[in-house]
């Protein structure tokens, strides 16, 4: 019986030979460590191809996601206290989408997109009760701007709104635009935009945890 997927048993030998013995020296002395920042700029190329790239391109920058995955994966085989390969981390996905999807794999019922979003905070909260706060979980690496998108999207689930938020432009072209003006106003006072916006995020998220506290106490 032919392989079902045979393009990508191939780039998996590939890695796993690369890895191995007698392959590439330079691939063999990696680290999850020392590959982080290529997942970081494969995934920034990744993200310029889906908004203004070819198909050729979305392919490329899709392979060299899908290697970094594959990477971590062929490491994570031969690391003493890992010892997880490929097939482990697809069949945690598996379990994680099918538990995620009770309105497809169960008996939930899911009409709406909007339905889904509704129920999916209970679900991760079953999956993870060590988690006590809404911001939990949230990546610290991530910029400023997407990680304010992110931590104010969370503290609207605990009623914390942004006071000092403005009338927001009509069209995200003219959102660009406002946002692009505020760095340079900010590049010309000598101020530095994203640490500006980091601080004012630290500061909602103590506002978040307080909400949470006073909730809990």
């Amino acid at each position: 019986m032919s392989a079902a997927h045979p393009g990508l048993d191939e780039l998996i030998d590939t890695v796993a030979l690369l890895r191995a013995p007698g392959g590439c020296p330079w691939d063999a002395d990696q680290t999850h460590e020392s590959l982080v920042q290529y997942l970081v700029e494969e995934s920034w190329e990744l993200i310029d191809a889906i908004e203004s790239g070819s198909r050729e391109e979305m392919i490329e920058e899709l392979g060299d996601v899908l290697y970094q995955v594959l990477f971590h994966a062929d490491l994570a085989a031969h690391t003493d206290g890992e010892r997880f390969d490929i097939d482990d981390v697809a069949r945690h996905m598996t379990a994680k989408m099918v538990s995620r999807h009770p309105h497809v794999f169960g008996d939930r019922e899911a009409e709406t997109a909007a339905d889904v979003v509704a129920f999916w905070d209970d679900l991760k909260a079953d999956e993870k009760p060590h988690r006590t706060s809404v911001l939990d979980g949230i990546p610290r690496g991530m910029p400023a701007l997407a990680l304010a998108q992110k931590v104010l999207g969370k503290a609207e689930k605990v009623g914390v709104t942004d006071a000092s938020a403005l009338a927001s432009p009509a069209t995200e072209d003219e959102l660009g635009r406002a946002l692009l003006g505020l760095v340079a106003s900010a590049r010309s006072q000598g101020l530095d935009a994203e640490r500006a916006l980091r601080t004012a995020v630290r500061a909602l998220e103590d506002e978040v945890r307080g909400a949470e506290a006073s909730r809990t106490g």
